[in-house]
């Protein structure tokens, strides 16, 4: 790779990683051509990326952001998943070493606060923001078409009680 394409990349991923709300950093030593099509497939479907990092490149692209504290974390064969969803790069890459061995999570990061593979666990058992967004619908429509129910449902008494009177006026004309 020449000098300039270098460069290039190293600020397009400064770019990635100012926007990034979350960057988890993995080792992939031992993956198929197939399964780093799969996980990268899984990210993308999901709403992430995943990325086989140059570490001395992304050390540099890292300079100046948020996730500049994880620099460490980048020695051997790396790679990372990041997204605009805090939890949806933890999501991916957990379920997939989950199910795959050689694909281990190393650490991360949530903005500046660095994350263990612990916190990248539990990060992972959350609700994504479109989950969340999806309950939180769900809890703001329940209530409405309960209170429709709740006020329809004396409308129908009333309604019953006045065609009974209606029908008892009429038996006794008869």
């Amino acid at each position: 790779m020449d000098r300039a394409r270098k460069e290039e990349l190293v600020a397009s991923m400064h770019q990635t990683f100012q926007k990034a709300s979350t960057v988890i950093v993995t080792h992939y030593s031992g993956l198929s051509v197939t399964e780093m099509e799969q996980i990268r497939n899984n990210a993308r479907e999901a709403g992430a990326q995943f990325k086989v990092t140059k570490n001395r490149l992304i050390k540099l692209a890292l300079k100046g952001t948020q996730y500049e504290g994880i620099s460490d974390l980048f020695h051997g064969p790396t790679a990372i998943a990041y997204s605009d969803d805090p939890v949806i790069a933890a999501k991916v890459t957990v379920k997939f070493s989950e199910e795959n061995e050689k694909l281990v999570v190393i650490g991360g990061a949530v903005g500046d606060k660095a994350l263990e593979k612990s916190d990248i666990k539990s990060l992972a058992s959350m609700l994504s923001l479109d989950e969340l967004r999806g309950k939180i619908v769900g809890i703001l429509n329940a209530p409405g078409s309960k209170l429709v129910g709740v006020l329809n449902t004396p409308a129908r008494e009333v309604i019953g009680i006045i065609e009974a009177r209606n029908q008892q006026l009429n038996a006794k004309q008869h």
